[in-house]
């Protein structure tokens, strides 16, 4: 049977802003054809409302509460926190789901953002940069290929404002429709694209003012969604022009929920919800909409059953398409929220198709939290000017309350914006206690810890030890005209190059068998169990 070519369009903050998900404020050609011709999923769901502990997840199909890689970011603000830099440990038997599908003959590509909160092991992808393509693998193999775009980003809505050059890049080298610009260059406002009408009335959320600093910020929320469809369009074609539109499933999806305040790293459903297009080669039930609950955790073991790989029993999530679907569907998806940049806080939550419960481990602690980072969007830096001129309404302030209550309960069908706590109705007691419930069990079953101080987390990823800890390197036996390599370290991956007649591949094999012992050649090889540090590289000559 041949293994479908998989394609992910993945963009960042991302809110249903699209009208095939009932907003037709503005005009996305390329993602309404998708749309048309593909499935839409109304009930996607982040693990988190920030990108790094959600791209562990998709990355490894386990919550990143469980392995460490819940704070955002594990490498970052370590002066104001004090902590070293660290990455996520995941168990020894996990694997980079890119690592799994080349395991199983796919090219895989990434283009370009990676932050897993890990280090990759090089046996991650056969390419990962600014020219990572598909069109770069051997002809006939199957692929996944990701293409990343950051112009919806929160950082989007700073000013001065302007598209970031770098979504100018190019997608595959030698394509100078794009041009190559350094990472936070920036087009002036006067050389960014409009795509929509500032005349237009854009529908603002009850909790953000009803202001023209919300209305220009909104206005930059849907130019930057168009200039993301256009540049969505852009891999489309290409993709066609390769021949390769029906031998592809293609996705699209966001990080997470949306980049205004009160949506990104909150887990509301704004800040968790986000929108997913799926199409299928020959327009397989085109037009049509999925209201299932799933979680990013499904991801991986959703493209293995695609691929027709066995998911391994060690992944969070479950299958929703493919030969090895669930049979029954996701009855919950859980989230968590935990440091973000120089601000620590502990709650969890847990949703079914209607209801949300939200534990608050810090209930004497304010809901907002003052971070440096968000406070650039001229929206936030509006919203802390009115709440402290007494001015923003009552449902306005709420997150401005300098404490919360231990649970929260939400009826998310009749109250979406999740304003109006009803955990201490009583006409809700059931529903409440079944959601405690479902949270203590999921909890203990993934191992998380709620409001572990992060030192000791990393002291536990750690082993007790003081410093990270380093994957062994590998050792190389040879007998029968066969290569042996082990490495002693758990779940270590081991990479290999043997040297050619034009010189070292560009790309790591993987080792998982002996192999025939390349006599009087050249050898790397190198071990990095995720998490570790990687071993050095172990250099043979003439063997």
């Amino acid at each position: 049977m041949e293994k479908p070519n998989i394609l992910w369009l993945v963009t960042e903050d991302m809110g249903a802003y699209l009208p095939p998900f009932g907003d037709s404020t503005i005009e996305t050609p390329n993602l309404s054809r998708l749309a048309a011709e593909g499935i839409i999923y109304t009930h996607l769901f982040s693990p988190s409302g920030v990108c790094a502990p959600s791209r562990a997840a998709i990355a490894t199909g386990l919550y990143p509460s469980s392995f460490g890689a819940n704070h955002m970011r594990t490498n970052s603000y370590t002066e104001v926190t004090g902590l070293p830099a660290y990455e996520a440990v995941p168990p020894p038997q996990a694997r980079m789901m890119s690592e799994v599908l080349r395991m199983n003959g796919y090219y895989c590509t990434n283009n370009s953002k990676e932050d897993y909160q890990f280090k990759a092991p090089v046996t991650a992808w056969d390419e990962s940069g600014n020219f990572a393509h598909w069109r770069n693998r051997e002809p006939g193999q199957p692929f996944f290929s990701i293409f990343n775009f950051t112009v919806t980003h929160e950082s989007g809505l700073f000013e001065p404002y302007g598209f970031r050059k770098m979504e100018m890049r190019h997608y595959q080298s030698g394509d100078t429709s794009f041009a190559m610009s350094p990472w936070m260059e920036r087009t002036s406002e006067e050389e960014t694209p409009v795509h929509v009408s500032k005349d237009l009335d854009f529908a603002i959320p009850p909790y953000l003012p009803q202001t023209e600093t919300v209305r220009r910020d909104m206005w930059k929320v849907y130019n930057n969604i168009a200039e993301m469809d256009r540049q969505v369009g852009a891999i489309l074609k290409q993709l066609e022009e390769d021949g390769l539109l029906e031998k592809t499933i293609i996705f699209f999806y966001g990080d997470h929920g949306g980049p205004l305040p009160r949506q990104k790293r909150l887990i509301y459903d704004s800040g968790l919800n986000t929108p997913m297009i799926i199409r299928f080669p020959g327009k397989e039930n085109a037009g049509s909409a999925d209201h299932q609950l799933l979680s990013f955790i499904d991801f991986a073991p959703t493209i293995f059953s695609l691929a027709g790989i066995q998911p391994p029993a060690y992944l969070h999530g479950q299958a929703f398409l493919g030969t090895f679907r669930s049979d029954q569907p996701r009855a919950y998806i859980h989230a968590a929220a935990d440091r973000f940049d120089a601000f620590t806080d502990a709650i969890r939550a847990v949703r079914n198709d209607r209801f949300k419960y939200i534990r608050n481990y810090r209930p004497e602690q304010g809901y907002y939290l003052p971070i440096t980072y968000r406070e650039q969007i001229p929206t936030m830096k509006e919203l802390l000017e009115l709440h402290q001129k007494g001015q923003l309404n009552e449902i306005q302030e709420q997150w401005f309350r300098e404490e919360k209550p231990r649970n929260e309960l939400f009826d998310c069908n009749k109250d979406p914006y999740e304003i109006n706590n009803i955990a201490t109705d009583p006409d809700y007691a059931n529903t409440l206690e079944k959601l405690e419930n479902e949270m203590d069990r999921w909890i203990a079953a993934i191992g998380d810890q709620p409001n572990l101080p992060e030192a000791e987390l990393i002291k536990q990823l750690w082993n007790g030890a003081s410093e990270q800890p380093v994957t062994q390197e590998p050792g190389i036996w040879i007998g029968n005209n066969k290569m042996t390599i082990i490495c002693e370290t758990d779940g270590a991956s081991i990479g290999y190059k043997i040297k050619e007649a034009s010189g070292w591949p560009t790309s790591w094999a993987i080792y998982t068998d002996p192999i025939d012992s390349p006599a009087g050649d050249s050898l790397k090889v190198i071990a990095h169990r995720i998490g570790y540090k990687p071993s050095d590289v172990v250099n043979t000559v003439g063997m």
